[in-house]
């Protein structure tokens, strides 16, 4: 199958070659004209008419045809380069829907759970969240809980396989397990 580029140059290619071959007629048509003149004494006049002077309508006609396919074959060649841009674009907004989508559902999905926790649990969730790799001092900060409480509430958030505590030195960075 003919993409629209390939079709655009043939339709260029064949009004070229029909211009040319117009131009050539149009040429023709003069000298024939020139010798008739000249083979007649030099007298233009046939039936009241000089031959010189004889409609010329099927010239243009023939010319505005071949700019017509030439212009038919550029516009393809520009519509095959925009139809490329417009598929990229539609590609693009297809890819930005389906990542937005995805977040969304994430968000959703995490929203979800949060009505399953506690209080404490929900303030840890979404400080994880915020900052996925987050250290366990930095945390405690952030929740407002006591070393104690952090720790009973990372362990019950464990059990629920929803974090994993990773120890780093004498720290510990807390992620989330699944992602959300």
């Amino acid at each position: 199958m003919l993409s629209n580029k390939n079709l655009g140059l043939i339709l260029i290619g064949i009004s070229i070659i029909f211009l040319v071959a117009i131009i050539i007629f149009k040429i023709q048509i003069e000298n024939l004209t020139d010798a008739v003149m000249i083979a007649t004494g030099g007298t233009c006049i046939k039936e009241g008419e000089c031959i010189h002077e004889q409609s010329e309508i099927p010239v243009f006609i023939g010319i505005a045809i071949v700019f017509l396919t030439m212009a038919l074959g550029i516009y393809l060649l520009v519509f095959d380069k925009s139809q490329k841009y417009a598929e990229n674009i539609q590609h693009e907004l297809v890819s930005t829907l389906k990542e937005t989508k995805k977040k969304q559902d994430k968000e959703e999905n995490f929203e979800f759970l949060l009505k399953a926790l506690n209080e404490d649990e929900k303030k840890v969730m979404k400080s994880i969240k915020e900052q996925d790799g987050i250290e366990q001092s930095t945390l405690r900060i952030r929740t407002n809980l006591s070393k104690t409480k952090l720790s009973v509430v990372l362990t019950e958030l464990e059990k629920k396989d929803l974090i994993k505590k990773v120890p780093e030195g004498k720290k510990n960075k807390i992620y989330l397990k699944n992602a959300f």
